[in-house]
């Protein structure tokens, strides 16, 4: 299972729709939509400033990921939405022992 922070910004319409039914609700359907693809919810919180949600899940995999992304992105009540991969200690040690031969511009 992989880890996942999605941000989120609502439009008019979304706002609309969470002063309609109130936060709690927001995390009963999120956690129906995730629970459907075989994820789970971690945490829900909204914010302050350029992003209105924060949501951290867990989804089988980065296709399951982007079917979540698409679904979200089409019903029209988010005016931007980003999904971040995270990435546990393990996985960083991990990373640090596999050599990337990159060569940067221009050397």
């Amino acid at each position: 299972m992989a880890k996942y922070m999605i941000k989120g910004s609502y439009s008019q319409q979304g706002i609309k729709g969470v002063i309609k039914e109130g936060g709690t609700e927001r995390v009963k359907a999120i956690s129906s939509m995730l629970e459907n693809v075989g994820g789970s919810l971690e945490s829900m919180y909204f914010a302050f400033g350029s992003d209105d949600v924060y949501v951290t899940v867990d989804i089988p995999d980065n296709t399951t990921a982007a079917a979540v992304a698409a679904a979200v992105g089409a019903a029209g009540t988010l005016s931007r939405y980003e999904t971040v991969v995270l990435l546990t200690p393990s996985e960083v040690d991990e990373a640090t022992k596999i050599s990337a031969n990159y060569r940067p511009p221009g050397t």
